[in-house]
């Protein structure tokens, strides 16, 4: 636990500094996966700031709304703005303007065979108060999803959208959870119970959470 949002902000982009700083020296790349949401844009600004390796970077979403680009609904519009304008990372966005979007998922998860081998360095992930992480919702059949990397999701909160499954999750050799606001204060428990929530379905074998002293859990924080 660090006191406030700033401060997670700092020890979330020091994590994930780390892993690709790691990643790079272990296998001359690394890939990275970003969440989307209104919390990471201090974070990925810290990020931005730090001198890595960024032309050995290779850069995936978590997930994505289907939206149009530069829509503000788009997590890519944050991640552009705040990470990969300032930065010589190479981002591969999810294909969510696509006709055929079932095509590109699939095309999508074979860029990720591709170049990480399906098994991405480090993974950031966000947690709603409703206990969904990802676009990994509440009663979505998406939850249900064991044979592919990514997935569409129905409608949810006015969009459907483009999304990592469990098994692309659980596969990553890290996790870094960031979370904020005393809203997620039973989603954060439910978390780390692995409780009946969708995030509660990711593994935390290899997961670090970093959360604000709104969100925490006392002595069962782990991070």
């Amino acid at each position: 636990m660090v006191p406030d949002p700033t401060a997670v902000a700092a020890e979330v982009a020091e994590r994930m500094a780390a892993a690709i700083d790691g990643a790079v020296a272990e296998h001359g790349v690394a890939t990275v996966a970003f969440s989307g949401g209104a919390t990471p844009a201090p974070m990925l600004r810290a990020l931005s700031q730090r001198p890595l390796p960024w032309d050995s970077v290779h850069v995936f979403q978590v997930d994505e709304r289907l939206a149009p680009d530069g829509h503000p609904d788009r997590n890519a519009t944050m991640l552009r703005a705040e990470l990969l304008d300032r930065v010589g990372a190479q981002a591969h966005l999810m294909p969510v303007t696509a006709e055929d979007l079932q095509q590109a998922a699939g095309d999508y998860a074979a860029l990720l065979a591709d170049l990480a081998g399906g098994v991405l360095d480090v993974v950031h992930l966000g947690l709603g108060p409703d206990g969904h992480t990802a676009s990994l919702v509440p009663g979505d059949p998406v939850l249900h999803v064991t044979d592919r990397d990514v997935a569409l999701t129905g409608e949810y909160q006015g969009r459907r959208r483009m999304t990592l499954t469990y098994p692309a999750l659980d596969r990553a050799r890290l996790l870094v959870w960031e979370i904020v606001g005393d809203d997620k204060a039973d989603a954060v428990r439910s978390l780390v119970d692995q409780g009946d929530v969708p995030a509660g379905g990711v593994s935390q074998a290899r997961a670090v959470l970093v959360t604000d002293q709104a969100a925490a859990i006392g002595d069962r924080q782990n991070a």
